[in-house]
């Protein structure tokens, strides 16, 4: 068995406001107290002053049984039951103080008074009728904010639930992209290693200044423009040292963009697809161009290459699928990815990025 002093100690601020109640309350049971008084007038011989302060007592009396009610942890019966028979049971309870309070306490005076008999049993049933009413009226609102409040807990929960599934989905599809990337560059420096070609040095110091970039930015889940941007660079400058006849490129990221939260690895996803399926399969190479800027209501971060075209590339693989569904996870369902045809010859791809507010 609990000790009593515990017992109390468990009873913290917010269990003794719940047994009081709240001054919003008070001030409905007042004006209610004045509006009763006021309608009393015509079949009472007492005063508006002290019809009023009856009233109010009476309906202080009521509100405080309600409360009580309200705050009792019992499971007798629901609680809205409690409190609507407190309500039935105080309301003779007020008016029998006041009534006796009029008398000096002496019952028999007071019960052999007509007149205060009557007014006694018309405050009784006026204060019955009207608390029921009125503490029904509470508990019908106390429902719907409970529901309510109900309503966007749920809505609260499943948008967590649906941002965790989608950390989810961008952390699977990020590991699905990384040896991608990872694989291709490592093969096409083996190709320049094992050809004997005098670059393999210079290419080793690309890759190793590549994979200081790359790999801190493999294990971060907050990445932003900025860091694609040099990782971008730090790949371009790698793809050149193997085919510095055939590849040059520009960077061109407004600087205000760069501390924009960007998706891991996705920049890169369209750069390499540039090279690979625009640069390499040319005879004569030709240019990437990576550049980002604002427009309006999104931002436009695109990749565009002057390589062998739209008609002659393969078509979109997992990688551009894969970046779809990315973006849409990343910044919703407003982002896309547009790919159009460059002049005179070449590919393009726009990301329409929603601007956040």
């Amino acid at each position: 068995m609990a000790h009593p002093a515990a017992e109390l100690q468990t009873i913290g601020p917010h269990s003794r406001r719940r047994l009081l109640p709240g001054w919003r309350r008070i001030a409905w049971v007042m004006a209610t107290a004045a509006l009763v008084a006021l309608l009393l007038m015509p079949v009472a011989h007492n005063t508006y002053i002290e019809l009023l302060g009856e009233t109010s007592f009476v309906g202080i009396v009521l509100l405080a049984a309600f409360t009580a009610a309200g705050g009792w942890d019992q499971t007798l019966v629901p609680r809205w039951v409690a409190q609507v028979v407190a309500i039935v049971l105080a309301a003779p309870i007020g008016p029998l103080v006041v009534q006796m309070l009029t008398a000096g306490g002496d019952f028999s005076r007071f019960a052999q008074s007509p007149p205060h008999v009557r007014g006694y049993v018309l405050v009784t049933v006026v204060a019955a009728i009207i608390g029921v009413l009125l503490a029904l009226g509470a508990l019908l609102r106390q429902r719907d904010a409970a529901a309510r409040n109900q309503a966007l807990r749920f809505a609260l929960e499943r948008e967590q639930l649906e941002r965790q599934a989608a950390d989810a989905r961008l952390h699977l599809m990020t590991a699905q992209i990384q040896p991608h990337f990872l694989l291709n560059t490592l093969a096409n420096v083996q190709e320049l290693v094992e050809s004997g070609s005098p670059r393999a040095v210079p290419l080793f110091r690309a890759l190793i200044a590549y994979l200081r970039v790359a790999v801190p930015q493999l294990q971060q889940d907050h990445a932003t423009l900025g860091d694609e941007e040099k990782l971008v660079a730090a790949y371009l400058q790698l793809m050149q040292m193997r085919m510095p006849d055939r590849l040059s490129f520009r960077l061109d990221v407004e600087p205000a963009l760069r501390e924009m939260a960007f998706p891991p690895l996705a920049l890169l996803t369209l750069v390499e697809n540039a090279i690979r399926h625009g640069i390499d399969p040319g005879v004569e190479g030709g240019t990437v161009e990576v550049g980002a800027r604002r427009d309006g209501a999104e931002v436009d971060v695109w990749v565009a290459d002057t390589g062998v075209g739209i008609a002659e590339t393969v078509g979109e693989g997992t990688g551009l699928n894969n970046l779809r569904a990315r973006l849409r996870a990343f910044f919703g369902e407003g982002a896309r990815l547009e790919m159009s045809e460059a002049v005179p010859h070449g590919v393009r791809c726009d990301l329409r990025l929603p601007v956040a507010h």
